[in-house]
Order: C-alpha cells, then structure tokens, then sequence
C-alpha cells in the first residue's frame, strides 16, 4: 500500500498562492483576447478589465513585498513583466484589428 504523503501548510500555502496568481494570470488573458473564454468559448477583448486584473497582481506584489520565498516573487514578477508586455502590445493594436481577429475565429469555429 502506498504511504500517504502529508504537505506541510507552508507547501499548502506556497501551492495556493501558485493558483491564485495563475487565476489571475489566466483572466488577463482572457481579457486581452489572447486566449478563449472557456464560457463562451470566443475571443473577447476588453482591456479595462484586463488592465484591473493586472493591477490586483501588482496590488499583491506590492502587499507580499519581503515576504514571499524568492521563487515566489520570481514567479510573480515574470507573470507580472508577461501580462504587462502583452497587455502594451494589445493597446497599441487598433481595435479593428481586433475585431477582424475575433471575426475570423468565429468564422473557422463555424466552418469546422
């Protein structure tokens, strides 16, 4: 039989805290039309929210600062610098580009 193994609540909390960045990494994503939302199953892109959502990921870092294990903060800051690039790339991008962007997934989604 296999031994159970037990995590400690600070490897608990080090997963959960993993998540919680993912979590928020995965909605600005969504919100800067890069990836799917898994609901509607269609690009969206309102960078609004995207740009909320990064700020509460720079609200944490600010929050964490000096107390986050330095895999912790590297993690953070490079999902951080990512969204960040990602999100200027998308707001230097016309809208309409854009729009033609959604307009042909949606366009393949129905001829597959």
């Amino acid at each position: 039989m296999a031994e159970s193994q037990t995590i400690t609540d600070e490897q608990k909390n080090e997963l959960l805290f993993t998540q919680l960045i993912f979590m928020f990494q995965s909605a600005a994503m969504q919100h800067l039309g890069k990836v799917k939302n898994p609901l509607t199953d269609r690009i969206e892109r309102d960078l609004d929210q995207a740009r909320h959502t990064i700020d509460i990921l720079g609200m944490l870092e600010e929050k964490t600062r000096g107390n986050l294990k330095p895999h912790e903060k590297q993690f953070l800051e490079h999902v951080l610098f990512e969204l960040r690039m990602n999100y200027v790339d998308e707001a230097n991008r016309p809208q309409e580009k854009a729009e033609e962007k959604k307009e042909q997934a949606e366009e393949k989604k129905e001829a597959s």
